[in-house]
């Protein structure tokens, strides 16, 4: 028997683990399901941006800088973005390069109706965090490989985009800029959000003429105060996040307002959130609406494949190479399910795999273990 282990991969992005302690022993129930659904327990570490949060903060001068410190309960945070400081906005040339990117006050943003954004979807978002050290510097997780994702993904919407090196700046300014919103690492962190979008005009269905690159940030509450928690699962046969061919492997803002209909008919049944299977033989597991899975058996950590359907997550990726260097047999295949059965998993603690490979990841994250992989960007 095997348990399941899911990894969020941008927001939020800690782990979706099992709570059983000893992973070789289950306990399976059948049922006899009503619709297409199949269901399985598992724990998870879930949050979701919803209405914008207004907290307040100190004066600003009358050039519009701001100080360093913010009148607030950050424990009443929630999962709701808030209105920072700076947001940094890049727009790219005719011939399709990025420069000339800038710091401009937090706010709206202006498109044309016949932005191609707008009416054929041409963007793509990305997401990662910031946690802030006992010494107050900064700690970034791994943003080289968030601005290398983006680069594969605009390659295959047919958009250009800034460089490794121009994404990673534009992070790290942003997050300079908005420092003081990095909230405390005991209550939570700074989530970051990289948007490629095409916004220049379009009618006929063609790339856009122009794009901009934007990073905005905001602090959100840590997902658990007292640990990490179980959630159930629903499996979907019938609606599918992603298909052969398609854009499945990019963080394509299309690919999410397809599966509202799932998520929201898994919350409304009093389901967390909502496991995919392969569009084509419907028995193979893929991913969660915002999450990888992993399967353990043992001191075997089984993968669902990167076939283009699975977007490449970098929690993903970073599980799997903390896990070859801590001794564990990793296998990257096809993850068979089994139809009309609820799997569940004893709700008495996380298995020892799990709390190892998340304690190692989340001392990593947090600049609380050395980093021994060089994942990690620390700013003064």
């Amino acid at each position: 028997m095997m348990n399941g282990v899911v990894f969020p991969r941008t927001f939020p992005n800690h782990l979706l683990y099992p709570t059983t302690k000893a992973f070789p022993q289950h306990s399976y129930s059948c049922i006899q399901p009503q619709d297409h659904h199949r269901f399985a327990s598992v724990s998870v570490s879930h949050g979701i941006m919803t209405s914008m949060t207004k907290l307040k903060v100190t004066s600003s001068d009358s050039e519009g800088s701001t100080s360093d410190s913010i009148d607030t309960d950050w424990g009443s945070l929630g999962f709701n973005p808030v209105e920072t400081d700076y947001m940094y906005v890049m727009k790219s040339s005719e011939g399709g390069k990025f420069s000339g990117g800038d710091l401009q006050r937090f706010g709206a943003i202006k498109l044309n109706p016949s932005s191609c954004i707008l009416n054929y979807g041409q963007g793509i978002i990305e997401g990662l965090k910031a946690y802030r050290k006992e010494d107050s510097s900064i700690v970034i997780f791994r943003p080289g490989e968030n601005g290398l994702r983006m680069k594969v993904g605009a390659d295959r919407m047919c958009m250009p985009a800034p460089s490794v090196e121009q994404f990673v700046e534009a992070v790290n300014v942003t997050v300079l800029a908005n420092r003081r919103w990095v909230i405390p690492a005991d209550k939570g962190f700074l989530y970051i959000r990289p948007l490629l979008m095409g916004t220049g005009s379009v009618l006929s269905l063609m790339p856009a003429p122009e794009y901009t690159f934007l990073v905005y940030v905001t602090p959100v509450q840590n997902y658990f105060k007292g640990g990490l928690e179980s959630i159930n699962l629903v499996v979907e046969n019938e609606i599918h996040h992603a298909t052969p061919g398609g854009v499945g492997f990019v963080k394509a803002i299309g690919n999410y307002a397809p599966i509202l209909k799932a998520q929201s008919e898994a919350k409304a049944k009093g389901f967390s959130d909502v496991l995919y299977l392969d569009a084509v033989n419907k028995r193979y597991l893929e991913e969660a609406s915002t999450a990888n899975i992993f399967v353990v058996k043992d001191r075997v950590i089984y993968i669902p494949e990167l076939r283009g359907t699975i977007l490449p997550g970098i929690t993903r990726k970073s599980i799997i190479e903390l896990a070859l260097s801590l001794g564990f047999q990793v296998e990257e295949r096809l993850v068979i399910t089994c139809h009309n059965k609820r799997v569940s998993y004893r709700n008495n603690g996380l298995g020892s795999v799990t709390q190892q490979l998340y304690s190692a990841l989340v001392g990593i994250q947090m600049g609380l273990a050395e980093d021994k992989m060089g994942w990690c960007v620390t700013l003064k």
